[in-house]
């Protein structure tokens, strides 16, 4: 036999040999067992039960927003200190929880919220009369912005929420900034500004700058007053500017073209106007 049919003839045998040596494999990922994987289940899952206590951790966090307003119309006591409390534990046990169930925890404290949230336990649970890091609790209003994860859900269950998204969206993000700039405001000016009374004097100064209204029976002393009130000016006119835009402009749905992938259309589109493709939007009827 020649060699090159030997040559010819082992090849076969050396690749069946080769094929026949097992390959190793990588071992799965490991599944988060017990506690965490029923953490996860309830902050990430999509069940019914899931859904539920993340509309109560929405409705927590109004609450607290609303306990904030209310308590800064009345003088320091041991009861509101007490509430104040059971706040904070509350607050810390989401957090704890939020952390345990996270996929990469560290990353987490990557996150303005995450600190907005240890900076209010801290605040709640160590109640500063007055002064000091009180107006810090203000911060706890940024967790209305972790709660967009809902956004999804809201879609599926609110009709109204699928079409005026973005208003509503606009008028939260507005929101949350007149309320931590109108906290900050009146923790800092209270105490040293005869003009800023209550909340509700605090709120009228951040309405009047924040419109570029400025009456002038109202203005905050000191660097940090006029600094406050830059703030205000700058990021709470494009703020509003913002939601100007959404109110005036064409009111558009959500639908997914399964051609092109364009999300957004007119309310009544029969063609998606970036590919042509017949779009069968869902509709109760009524635009």
């Amino acid at each position: 036999m020649s060699t090159k049919e030997t040559g010819s003839a082992a090849t076969p045998a050396a690749t069946a040999a080769g094929e026949a040596r097992p390959k190793a494999r990588r071992s799965p990922p490991k599944k988060p067992s017990g506690l965490r994987a029923r953490l996860r289940a309830l902050y990430e899952g999509n069940s019914g039960g899931a859904h539920r206590f993340r509309y109560a951790l929405l409705a927590f966090d109004v609450f607290t927003v609303l306990f904030i307003i209310g308590t800064s119309f009345m003088p320091r006591s041991q009861t509101i200190e007490s509430i104040d409390i059971v706040f904070g534990v509350v607050i810390l046990a989401d957090f704890i929880s939020r952390i345990y169930a996270s996929h990469k925890p560290l990353r987490e404290f990557l996150r303005l919220s995450t600190w907005a949230d240890v900076i209010s336990i801290v605040s709640f649970l160590l109640p500063i009369v007055g002064e000091g890091a009180g107006f810090l609790r203000i911060l706890r209003t940024l967790r209305l912005l972790r709660t967009y994860q809902l956004m999804e859900r809201l879609r599926a269950d609110s009709r109204v929420f699928r079409r005026n998204e973005e208003p509503i969206i606009a008028i939260v993000n507005l929101a949350v900034f007149l309320f931590v700039m109108t906290g900050l405001v009146y923790e800092t000016q209270h105490w040293r500004n005869e003009a800023i009374g209550n909340y509700v004097d605090a709120l009228y100064f951040t309405v009047t700058a924040l419109t570029t209204t400025g009456f002038g029976d109202i203005t905050l002393s000191g660097t940090v007053g006029r600094l406050t009130a830059v703030i205000i000016m700058i990021f709470g006119v494009t703020l509003f500017l913002r939601l100007v835009q959404v109110l005036l402009q064409p009111r558009k749905v959500r639908f997914t073209c399964p051609t092109c992938g364009l999300k957004r259309h007119e309310i009544d589109a029969v063609h998606c106007k970036a590919c042509g493709t017949v779009l069968a939007i869902p509709d109760e009827g009524r635009f």
